[in-house]
């Protein structure tokens, strides 16, 4: 019979660095969200709530949702992980409903002067993205109701939950980069500043996925 062993400790620089990123991540996801906020000045025109409501999902809600969980960085770390579960369903509930007011805000602006839909990079995957975050989260139900899935163990679905929580908020980082690609973003702002700003969802994506992954790996080698 195979023992489970015990993982053994890593390094404490590997720990203050994941703090650091953490607490990084936090500090972008804020930073930018607020940049992105002045630049559009929500309520100046119905556009203005298109880049409001979107940063304020991709950038903001969607990010935290997931640092609830985060060992290093986690807000909320000392609290149960019943309640980290209830909060980051709470965040994700907001960015599904400021992902939906975003788009629903860009429609009707394009309908009241005539223009086409969806018809840059940027509004094709941004529709996607929306549809997928709102699916994603339709399918994590059976995490709370565990009776929906019948013939599926909660670790399996965990798996598949972060897995596909992965796509959807690189999906989300995707649409924001190519935002700012936008004719309304480089006309608003020049040189160092646009650079500045698409390092903000390129470096969060990659703190976020590694958090992710990490966990699972983890979870996997201490399993084994």
């Amino acid at each position: 019979m195979v023992q489970n062993k015990e993982p053994e400790p890593e390094p404490r620089i590997y720990g203050c660095t994941r703090t650091v990123s953490s607490v990084l991540t936090h500090f972008i996801c804020i930073a930018f969200s607020l940049c992105i906020t002045f630049l559009s000045g929500p309520g100046s025109s119905l556009f203005s709530w298109h880049p409001f409501f979107m940063t304020l999902a991709f950038s903001f809600f969607m990010t935290e949702a997931i640092l609830v969980f985060s060992p290093h960085g986690s807000l909320i770390k000392c609290f149960p992980h019943k309640f980290k579960v209830r909060v980051h369903w709470i965040l994700q509930g907001l960015c599904v409903s400021c992902a939906a007011l975003g788009v629903a805000a860009i429609f009707y602006n394009k309908h009241l002067n005539g223009k086409a839909h969806f018809t840059s990079w940027h509004g094709l995957l941004g529709l996607v993205t929306v549809c997928v975050v709102v699916l994603q989260s339709l399918l994590a139900l059976p995490l709370i109701y565990h009776s929906l899935a019948k013939g599926w163990s909660l670790a399996k679905l965990k798996r598949y939950h972060a897995a596909s929580g992965i796509v959807t908020y690189l999906l989300g980082c995707v649409s924001l980069l190519l935002g700012l690609c936008s004719t309304w973003f480089t006309s608003s702002v020049s040189g160092y500043t646009w650079y500045l700003s698409a390092l903000c969802p390129a470096i969060s994506s990659l703190i976020i996925m590694n958090q992710v992954t990490r966990a699972y790996m983890a979870r996997k080698r201490f399993q084994s």
